[in-house]
């Protein structure tokens, strides 16, 4: 790959997240200050992307896949996104800014897939030459982070700033997509596609295995309190009063990509089951660390609890990716993937959203919420979910060569 487009998909990469950090993370701070939401709310707004999720396979497979170059359509999607992200932020009420942001999600989550596309195309030997760039991705996100809290626009209470420098990040990501190497579409328009392969249920044969299947079920189940932390962490460290709390979350980013460098050497020596498991213990540890940390002396708990995020979603959701590729074969790998990603930020986390919502209603006082007793709601699901991995993949037997 040369030069030119090493560094055409890394700003790609770091413009595509840059996006979403800018504003996911803060919402909930946003929609709590801004129009009082409840915690049923927050659950209706966070819960598009686990919408969009479900959608994006019709998208990509109905239209990228067939018709029109990936890199036009993903440049598509932006500019639209861009116009609804600045409407959003206009919005004057929850009724009238969930539209925007539903709509929004629809059109974001398939780019995830197309930007992928459009990388894998350029590239020989994507074993290696994917990660480098797409930690730009991570960066991207840290940034977005940074900048907020450079701008103090949480304490200033104008985040709705986010939205807006979200929708300029998306016009200028929109228009640079036009100018990306070409991607044509791989299907055959002529052939009649089905459901069934857009979807990617062809890979549901997998879950005759015994081992796949508790696996595939401890994704959808781990993703549940999951939710907790992308809907309602800013929230949380803002109620408490920590000072530009985005800024210190970005502090999960960095530790994502320490944990995706050590993530090789782990696997090498441990094995992918131990690594799941390891997982599945920090989604634990971290709400515990939540529940009982505080802005004063235990404002550490609280930083550990963000920086395990990298333990968290490597340890977990990479392996994971690796298990699901090595059970897949050559026959089920892409449909594979796509059934996982389906059930975890589709149906696992949309459950976890609307859980998290309901939860978080329950706890409501006068000065906030009851955060304690909120977390150690998902801490000890973490845990059922860890003693049933425990009892029911005991006897999976992984072994990857090429690890």
């Amino acid at each position: 790959m040369d030069l030119k487009t090493r560094f055409q998909l890394s700003l790609l990469f770091f413009l595509e997240f840059f996006i979403w950090g800018a504003w996911f993370v803060t919402m909930g701070t946003y929609l709590s200050q801004e129009f009082s939401a409840s915690g049923g709310q927050l659950a209706m707004a966070y819960e598009t992307q686990s919408i969009g999720a479900i959608i994006a396979p019709f998208i990509i497979g109905l239209i990228a896949d067939r018709y029109f170059e990936a890199q036009k359509i993903l440049g598509i999607l932006h500019l639209l996104g861009g116009i609804l992200l600045f409407v959003a932020a206009s919005a004057e009420s929850f009724n009238l800014f969930y539209p925007y942001i539903f709509i929004y999600m629809l059109l974001y989550m398939p780019t995830l897939a197309l930007a992928n596309s459009v990388a894998f195309h350029q590239m020989k030997n994507p074993a290696k030459e994917f990660a480098p760039i797409r930690v730009l991705g991570s960066i991207g996100w840290i940034i977005a982070g940074l900048s907020i809290g450079y701008f103090s626009w949480e304490g200033k209470a104008i985040l709705q700033n986010t939205f807006y420098m979200a929708s300029v990040a998306s016009i200028l990501i929109g228009l640079f997509s036009f100018t990306l190497p070409n991607t044509p579409p791989k299907a055959d328009r002529e052939k009649k596609i089905t459901l069934r392969e857009i979807l990617g249920l062809d890979a549901l044969a997998m879950l005759k295995d015994r081992g796949f299947l508790f696996f595939f079920i401890g994704s959808i189940l781990i993703c549940i309190p999951l939710a907790f932390y992308y809907q309602h962490a800013n929230q949380f460290l803002n109620e408490l009063g920590m000072k530009a709390a985005a800024s210190k979350m970005i502090l999960g980013q960095i530790s994502e990509i320490v944990f995706l460098l050590l993530l090789p050497l782990f696997l090498k020596r441990y094995g992918v089951k131990n690594a799941l498991i390891v997982g599945i213990l920090a989604w634990g540890l971290r709400y515990l660390l939540f529940a009982f940390g505080d802005t004063g002396e235990k404002t550490w708990m609280l930083l550990f609890g963000i920086i395990l995020h990298g333990v968290c979603y490597d340890f977990f959701f990479v392996s994971g990716q690796i298990y699901t590729d090595f059970k897949a074969g050559e026959k089920f790998k892409s449909s594979a993937q796509g059934l996982i990603t389906l059930a975890t930020y589709g149906l696992g986390m949309l459950i976890g959203f609307r859980f998290a919502g309901w939860l978080t209603d329950q706890y409501v006082t006068e000065g906030g919420h009851l955060w304690k007793e909120i977390w150690l709601q998902p801490a000890i699901f973490s845990f059922i979910v860890l003693v049933l991995f425990l009892l029911f993949f005991k006897n999976e037997t992984i072994k990857i060569k090429s690890i």
